[in-house]
């Protein structure tokens, strides 16, 4: 008898080898209704598996993330079956599931339009109404290699030819198309119904730029209408709140073909960033950091000792003087522990908290570069801890309960917690790594945040929290982090007077709230759709006159409020009142004053807010104190 075991415990017993299907079925028509695939013993398998021996296993369906994998995957090969139909000259190479869908890469003679992608959907809907069944077959390698060839698959040829010789590959055939591939797979294409083809783009055969630009259909697959429906509503969401779009809009940056991944910040993109970083300065200021600047270029023999010329060389711009080679810093952890080293420091003077808005510059490739989100030249707010492994806790207990207040300040309420563990291949002693990741772990405990373990994702050099807000649209970014190294202070020779005399390494925590301060003001300005809250917004109030008479009054409405640290301007115009209203907002400025003979005669000013709310006529005091209160609260 074969035992299989459900996840609710219950077990159900077979005289001989059953497959998933059959299990299904056995428990109930909707179950076996509804089944894409099992997991057996953790592994994830076709309907049509068979198990000969006891196993444990739960029943994949389209509401687990198994079966919406499985949707994906089972789509994209949907994708090739309708290009193969429509173009039979094309060439199938790789289709893997990725975030939110799938793609697929394909060889043709020709660029893809909107209308081919277009045909290619419409086929692919009539070809999942067929609902045809999709099967499995393995065949020895060399004979996979030569089947593909005799159907002019040479793509496919190739990637099964670095395949171990004494290896089987699997196939999965539905209707006319067969292709390679490991599974496991929807029983047949009448379970893909909901998806959508997005966008062709260009990729690279295997990544490398010497080899042929293959032509790369995206698309989406949802297990419902409803999320099929609801993921499309939310890329048109995010497409309104492009950060590249509204910073050409609101004037704030742009990017220039002149220095490519670097970014050229226009006035009023410039007074955001400095209200982000002055917010982050004050952070620094009050809690315990001593800002430090740190020079650009390093000579290589630095970037030797931290091993970053051997492990991150392909990514550093580098330069040569008087036959000496040199690097822009990417990160500022060597620089900062330079400045450790200068002096004696003794065990008083820990924990000692540098800070540093730090310019670093990374030879990130061209085809990744993404607005301000993804830059070659980027400003990091980085600050590093060096302390003792007793400090370890305190020092994350306290980081974690600041980057929760800095996210809060500018409207984030949702943030996921991530430890990442000890990877196989580290430095140090488990004693270091065991008391590290109990740390980190606890620090989060006390803060009351459920969180994740990442197992061997940590660094050779230690774990690390990994934090991730989440925005507006449901979008999740990675930003802040917190890293525990015992290898770099050691590598560079910092140490500090113990208090047995003894010479110790200090500890190192790398942290990093915001991250890049491009990435995060493009966060910022898409989190927010670029109706920034008034302590952010470049400009806080126009004062808007509706005629000549008034004019002068609106300029001493501005000084008022300039004196008292309120970014406000004046549109004296001879426009009419309604057209300044209406340009300013759709500038999104979060306050229009306008101002007329009765408000001039009163020292009061009418006043409507960010989103065409009319707050009525006010005494200019009452209206300062008003703004002084939001930009306060951070509202």
């Amino acid at each position: 008898m074969i035992a299989i075991t459900l996840p609710d415990g219950s077990k159900r017993e077979f005289p001989q080898p059953v497959t998933v299907a059959e299990v299904a079925a056995s428990i109930g028509p909707g179950l076996a209704k509804s089944a894409l695939a099992g997991k057996v013993d953790g592994k994830v398998v076709d309907l049509s598996h068979r198990i000969d021996a006891d196993s444990q296993l739960a029943i994949v369906t389209d509401k687990s993330p198994e079966g919406l994998e499985v949707l994906r995957h089972s789509t994209a090969h949907l994708l090739a079956y309708a290009v193969k139909e429509l173009f039979p000259e094309a060439q199938v190479t790789i289709g893997p599931v990725i975030e939110n869908g799938f793609f697929y890469d394909f060889s043709y003679k020709r660029p893809f339009t909107p209308e081919d992608l277009a045909a290619i959907e419409a086929r692919m809907t009539e070809l999942a109404r067929k609902d045809e069944p999709v099967q499995r077959r393995v065949l020895p390698r060399d004979e996979a290699v030569a089947y593909f060839k005799s159907l002019g698959e040479l793509y496919k040829a190739e990637i099964i030819a670095s395949i171990p010789a004494n290896e089987d590959v699997s196939l999965y055939r539905e209707g006319a198309f067969e292709d390679l591939c490991r599974g496991p797979h929807v029983p047949s294409t009448g379970r893909l119904k909901h998806f959508k083809l997005m966008k062709v783009a260009g990729a690279y055969w295997r990544g490398d730029h010497r080899n042929e630009m293959l032509q790369r259909i995206y698309g989406t697959a949802w297990a419902t209408k409803d999320e099929l429906q609801q993921y499309l509503h939310m890329l048109e969401e995010a497409e309104k709140r492009d950060h590249r779009r509204l910073g050409r809009e609101l004037d704030l940056f742009h990017i220039d073909e002149h220095s490519p991944g670097t970014v050229f910040w226009h006035p009023k993109g410039w007074t955001l960033w400095q209200q982000v970083e002055q917010y982050m300065r004050a952070v620094y200021r009050d809690n315990g950091y001593h800002e430090v600047k740190g020079p650009q270029i390093l000579d290589k023999t630095l970037w030797e000792k931290t091993g970053h010329w051997e492990k991150y060389r392909d990514h550093m711009f580098t330069t040569e003087s008087e036959k000496r080679d040199y690097a822009l810093k990417p990160m500022n952890c060597p620089g900062h522990i330079l400045i450790f080293k200068q002096g004696i420091k003794s065990y008083r003077d820990l924990p000692l908290r540098y800070g540093e808005f730090g310019q670093c510059h990374r030879n990130e490739p061209t085809g990744g570069l993404h607005g301000i989100m993804r830059v070659r030249g980027f400003t990091q707010d980085d600050g590093h801890i060096f302390c003792t492994e007793d400090m370890i806790l305190d020092e994350c207990v306290a980081y974690t309960a600041l980057l929760q207040k800095v996210y809060e300040d500018f409207g984030f309420t949702q943030i996921i917690y991530k430890v990442a563990t000890r990877p196989a291949q580290r430095i140090g002693s488990d004693e270091a790594w065991d008391k590290a990741e109990a740390a980190l772990q606890e620090s989060l405990v006390r803060a009351g945040c459920a969180y994740q373990l990442a197992p061997g994702d940590g660094a050779f050099y230690g774990p690390k929290i990994e934090y991730t807000l989440k925005d507006a649209l449901g979008r999740e970014w990675q930003c802040g982090t917190m890293q525990v190294d015992f290898s770099m202070a050691e590598r560079l020779d910092a140490v500090y007077v113990a208090e047995d005399s003894s010479r110790k390494h200090p500890v190192m925590l790398h942290r990093a709230i915001v991250g890049s301060l491009e990435r995060f003001i493009g966060i910022l300005i898409e989190q927010h759709a670029g109706a920034l809250p008034a302590w952010l917004a470049p400009l806080q109030v126009v004062v808007a006159s509706i005629s000549e008479h008034t004019a002068d009054y609106a300029a001493d409405v501005v000084k008022a409020l300039q004196k008292q640290g309120v970014r406000a301007q004046t549109d004296l115009r001879a426009d009419k009142i309604g057209y300044k209203i209406r340009e300013h907002s759709m500038q999104k400025v979060p306050y229009i004053l306008v101002v007329g003979d009765k408000e001039k005669a009163n020292g009061a000013v009418s006043v409507r807010a960010r989103g065409n709310l009319d707050l009525g006529v006010m005494p200019l005091d009452d209206f300062a104190a008003k703004l002084a209160d939001d930009i306060a609260r951070k509202v």
